[in-house]
């Protein structure tokens, strides 16, 4: 299929990536690259949606990116997977001899493998410049559940309304289930059984760069998991810490040993971006070097500097992404750069999953959480317009009007954008310019893939 038609159905059928922050997939046919991957190095803890996903559908999956590649011209087709995730690359192997075109690259368990840029170089070696975007460096990412969308998208003219969801932390039965898009995250996460803490915290977005979900919050099309944890888990304390009280204390107790800075993963890629540099200039008030604080917008948010860099157990992660909005409130834009040098030190600083989790108090959860098909029912949902990278989809339907599970319910808006269709069957409650609420009829039924 020609890179227009299928830039038309993808927007059309919603597919926007299938997590981090949504940016619409047909944008990425806008120019041809050298180099088109498959991302399933998925690197967050607790995270395995994508390998399983890739495990149970190989077929579809690498059909659908053969596809991709094709559109966008791309040279090499590289499906790029944890190395521990050994039934998916079994399942990858036996389906490669239909597409001698593609190659299969085993990545370390290490974070943030998963990240675009990271990624990028990992299989290509050229990096992707501080402000640009992948296809500058001649390359395009896509995640595995996005790719699988597009198949349903091929196959079946099936729009994205559900989202696999792997529900994890204190939680009875770990599992990966696909969700209704609008359903609150309390009620998905009672999927998974009984939860094992009293007044529990359901962490979205995954445990590094994910937040405590808010009153009401609902699954969207990039929710890869709900994480169930304690109030009291250092996780969750970290996460709620006050920003103004983090800056007096990176004043009093930031030694300037620079480890944020030596295992930042964009820093060592040679991005200007430099965390510890920030705490001095952001904790001492000096703005004498301005683009110590515009450099923060090359951040990618990974949160291993709060996480497990710093021994002070301060936060450079967290103010960075104070300054970053702020300088965006205010206008400031994003301007490309030439990165420096690689640093010859960064085979030596990633850091393993495995070793990541245990400094957070996650090792507990590490648990299997298998894929379970088929798709739950939902009473009532609240489907988002926007929440993605680009411009909110403009609402087509009315309160009191029906809606077929599939149907469009707002459509693109001029620019970056994508139709958003009803994930349930029922009766439309709400419209506003953030959501759609419908209340879902009997017939809208578990039913298999």
């Amino acid at each position: 299929m020609e890179a227009a038609q299928l830039s038309k159905l993808m927007k059309e059928c919603g597919i926007v990536g299938a997590g981090g922050a949504g940016f619409p997939a047909y944008a990425k046919l806008e120019r041809e690259v050298k180099t088109v991957i498959l991302n399933c190095a998925e690197c967050e803890p607790l995270f395995s949606l994508h390998g399983q996903l890739l495990g149970a559908r190989p077929y579809e999956v690498l059909s659908a990116f053969h596809e991709l590649g094709g559109a966008l011209g791309a040279e090499r087709k590289v499906v790029a997977l944890r190395r521990s995730y050994t039934a998916a690359a079994e399942a990858v192997r036996e389906y490669l001899g239909l597409y001698p075109e593609m190659e299969l690259e085993l990545l370390d368990d290490v974070y943030p493998a998963g990240d675009e840029t990271v990624l990028i170089y990992e299989v290509t070696h050229r990096v992707v410049p501080p402000g640009g975007l992948p296809a500058d460096a001649e390359a395009a990412v896509f995640n595995v559940e996005t790719v699988y969308n597009l198949y349903r998208a091929l196959a079946y003219q099936e729009p994205v309304t559900d989202k696999l969801v792997t529900i994890g932390g204190e939680v009875e039965h770990p599992m990966t289930i696909r969700i209704p898009i609008g359903m609150p995250v309390r009620e998905a996460a009672a999927f998974a059984g009984r939860t094992l803490v009293k007044d529990p915290v359901y962490l979205t977005g995954g445990a590094m760069m994910g937040t405590p979900a808010e009153p009401g919050e609902v699954v969207t099309r990039t929710t890869n998991a709900v994480i169930v944890l304690p109030q009291a888990h250092p996780l969750v304390q970290k996460k709620r810490k006050n920003p103004a009280i983090d800056l007096k204390r990176a004043a009093a107790a930031c030694c300037q040993c620079s480890m944020c800075t030596d295992l930042c993963p964009r820093h060592l890629l040679g991005h200007p971006v430099d965390p510890a540099r920030f705490m001095l200039a952001a904790a001492c008030k000096d703005i004498q070097k301005p683009m110590i604080f515009i450099h923060t917008m090359y951040c990618s948010s990974c949160g291993l500097c709060d996480l497990y860099s710093c021994p002070q157990g301060l936060s450079p992660g967290a103010l960075i992404t104070e300054y970053k909005e702020g300088l965006r409130r205010a206008g400031v834009p994003l301007r490309k750069e030439t990165p420096g040098p690689v640093n010859p030190a960064r085979e030596y600083r990633k850091v393993p999953i495995a070793r990541l989790a245990a400094r957070n108090g996650l090792a507990p959860y590490l648990k299997r959480a298998p894929l379970i098909e088929g798709r739950v029912r939902a009473e009532r949902v609240r489907i988002p317009l926007g929440g993605t990278v680009g411009i909110p989809a403009v609402p087509t339907v009315r309160p009191g009007d029906t809606a077929e599970r599939g149907q469009v319910i707002a459509r693109p808006a001029q620019g970056l954008s994508t139709a958003v269709h009803a994930s349930v069957s029922g009766r439309i409650l709400e419209v506003n310019h953030e959501f759609v609420m419908i209340e879902a009829v009997r017939k809208d039924v578990h039913t298999d893939e």
